[in-house]
């Protein structure tokens, strides 16, 4: 096996950088099956509402933010997840506090297998 295995969250310098918005970005993790992406959002930013066919999982490792998803808003503090099925519209946005969130993606999500910009297609 030749492909690296074994990440940590908090090394900058590992996985595929992208910038979802001002102040919201990401790096991602692309397996076979599944993809992770660990986003670090500033506070008082505001992310896109989109939406994409794949399943998504959020888990909220630190700080506060108010959670969008289906026509509800919902404050989230550290600990909290949430499932998001494909096709449903969602956004996430902070307040004073900023926020970290681990994301898993099933299936991987083509455009975030490379670098570059925007919340994808």
């Amino acid at each position: 096996m030749n492909e690296p295995w074994h990440f940590n969250l908090n090394d900058l310098a590992q996985g595929i950088q992208r910038q979802l918005g001002d102040g919201i970005s990401t790096r991602i993790f692309a397996g076979d099956q599944a993809m992770l992406s660990v986003v670090r959002i500033e506070p008082n930013s505001r992310g896109q509402l989109h939406s994409h066919p794949q399943e998504q999982w959020g888990i909220l490792l630190e700080g506060e933010c108010t959670r969008l998803q289906g026509g509800e808003e919902i404050a989230m503090k550290a600990g909290d997840f949430w499932r998001t099925p494909g096709g449903v519209e969602h956004s996430v946005y902070t307040g004073e506090t900023g926020a970290t969130v681990l994301d898993v993606f099933s299936p991987p999500r083509d455009e975030y297998k490379k670098a570059g910009s925007g919340f994808g297609a």
